[in-house]
This record gives structure tokens, C-alpha cells and sequence, in this order.
């Protein structure tokens, strides 16, 4: 049965242990369809009992799970049953199990946008995503650690009560929460957020979100009951300062450069939409290598053309 630390339902059903196993390949298959791991990458956990943790096995792709292959360890890490070998980072999960009375699920993936964050030391950004603010709040970077490295759990200990996902240095991403269905839901939503952030330093410019709109934010995440550092009683000024401003302020600072001109008389001027500039130009401009300056983007369309006319005519 699914594990209750109060004791009491709370309003939600007792699920089977079968039925978590058959939730847990679903999970995976998810997490595979979405790109979120490739070969056999990722794990994910859901608690048991207090001292029982159910987990995926080890060299398995999470897209061909079956209940069958789901094992089962105790808070030490030990197998108990299953007849595939546990996940070799379930110490990573135990570590939030441990510190985080209400985590019943953890996932542990690769999303490639978070992933990519996690590569280049990039702390994600607060202030700037209501999503991201209300679902997912700070979220942490924890030191790299070799992937099953028994120090892999110490790393992400000092962030664990304060956030819900944390990104792995050089690694990935885990997340976890109330079910499998919620940890998932943030895996989502913190690729989403990376996502938009890089796309954002495409465009070159961000628009932080001012001091009342977060209170907003976190005033409806506190109505929720959604827990967050920022509006706990202890809460420091240094929790409430938004987070990762040296990101916003590289986005800032960087010159678009000359994609999305087209040469005029006079020079450069923007190409917007509804503007006379052809398909062709367009397509040519969004597709020519990024050091192609404007003659050099106006010369492939005249060549490009030339080719068609040659080739109808």
C-alpha cells in the first residue's frame, strides 16, 4: 500500500503495490517519449513504507519498464527483492527520503534544456516565470559527483528541504514531491522553464518580473498551501532577492546582432512581421550561419535566386 507518514487518508486512496509498479512504467515511458533520457538513463522512486522504497532497476531504458522489473530496498540502500538489480544512484534518492518527510517520489532524469544549465554552472533564474515561480520556486544547484558515487546524496543535502528540483552539476536533474505525477509535472515544467530562458538570450532582452508581481505569486502559492522558502517565517532578505540576475543581466547586455535585418539604401533596418521582405529572404536570414553579415545574407538570396530562375526558365 502506498506509504502514509500521518497515518490518516487525507482524502486520497490507498493505492496497491501493483498498481504503483504499473504507475512507475508509466512514468518512464513518459519520461522516454519526452526525450528526458536516452539509452538507459534516469530512475525514479516512489516510498513504500517507512523504511521500504520502490525503484527502477539498472541498465533498462525507461521507455520498456515492466512491473515485473520494479525492485525493492530499504533506507539503506540494500535490495530486499526484485530480480533485477536496483538503480546504482538510489542513494541520491534516499538522501531526499531521508531529509523530506513528505517526498513519496523521487525522479532522477536528463531533460536536455535543465541538463544544459546544469553543464555550463548556470543557476536558473527566479523573477522572471509565474509557472516556474509557483510550481517549481528556487531551484538549486548541487557540486558534481561522479553518477552512483555513494557522495552523490551528501551533494543535494543541503538544498533538499527548501526545494523541489535541483540541478546535478555536469549531470542532470531530480525532482520530487507528494506522487509520481507531481515529481513528473516538475521534470516538465523545469525543461519548459530552461527552454524559455535560452530562447530568451536568443532574442537578447528579459523583463524580470517587478516586486509586486512576485508577491502576487507568492501570496497565491501560499493560498495554495505550496511551500516556499521565500515566505517562510525565517525567510532572510537574502531568500527573497531574486536569484540568478547574472543570467538576466548577460540576456540584457547582449547585442542581437544582425539576425532578422535586411540590407536597405541607407543600411540595416529591422524585418518584422508584415514587412515587404519575401519568404525566400526570411528563410535565408533565419538559416545563414551566424557570422554572415548583411551583404553576405543578401548575396546567398541573389544566388539562391538566380539558381530557381535557371532552373524554371
Amino acid at each position: 500500500m502506498a506509504y502514509n507518514p500521518t497515518g490518516k487518508n487525507n482524502g486520497r486512496e490507498f493505492v496497491s503495490e501493483f498498481k504503483l509498479k504499473e504507475q512507475m512504467c508509466e512514468i518512464g515511458r513518459k519520461i522516454w517519449i519526452k526525450g528526458f533520457c536516452a539509452g538507459n538513463e534516469g530512475n525514479h522512486s516512489y516510498r513504500l513504507s517507512a523504511d521500504r522504497i520502490l525503484c527502477t532497476p539498472s541498465l533498462i531504458s525507461k521507455g520498456n519498464l515492466k512491473p515485473d522489473d520494479m525492485c525493492i530496498v530499504d533506507m539503506d540502500g540494500k535490495q530486499v527483492s526484485g530480480k533485477r538489480k536496483r538503480t546504482s544512484e538510489i542513494l541520491l534518492h534516499l538522501a531526499i527520503y531521508k531529509e523530506k518527510d513528505d517526498a513519496k517520489a523521487v525522479i532522477h532524469s536528463h531533460p536536455p534544456h535543465a541538463t544544459a544549465f546544469a553543464v555550463a554552472g548556470i543557476d536558473l533564474p527566479t523573477c522572471i516565470h509565474p509557472e516556474a515561480e509557483v510550481f517549481l520556486g528556487p531551484v538549486k544547484m548541487a557540486k558534481y559527483v561522479t553518477p552512483g558515487d555513494t557522495r552523490l546524496g551528501e551533494s543535494i543535502k543541503p538544498f533538499i528541504k527548501e526545494s523541489n528540483t535541483i540541478l546535478l552539476g555536469n549531470h542532470g536533474v531530480v525532482c520530487y514531491g507528494p506522487d509520481l505525477e507531481d515529481a513528473y509535472y516538475k521534470l516538465e515544467i523545469v525543461d519548459a522553464y530552461s527552454r524559455i530562458l535560452i530562447l530568451v538570450k536568443q532574442l537578447g532582452s528579459v523583463r524580470p518580473l517587478e516586486a509586486g508581481e512576485m508577491k502576487e505569486l507568492l501570496d497565491l502559492k501560499k493560498k495554495f498551501g505550496m511551500y516556499d522558502p521565500r515566505t517562510a517565517p525565517d525567510a532572510t532578505p537574502e531568500k527573497l532577492a531574486c536569484a540568478g540576475t547574472d543570467y538576466i543581466s548577460r540576456v540584457r547586455s547582449e547585442e542581437i546582432g544582425t539576425k532578422g535585418r535586411m540590407a536597405t539604401s541607407t543600411g540595416t533596418s529591422p524585418v518584422s512581421k508584415g514587412s515587404d521582405s519575401s519568404a525566400l529572404q526570411r528563410a535565408v536570414e533565419a538559416l545563414a550561419p551566424q557570422n554572415y553579415n548583411d551583404a553576405e545574407v543578401e548575396q546567398l538570396v541573389q544566388t539562391i535566386t538566380d539558381q530557381i530562375m535557371a532552373t524554371t526558365g
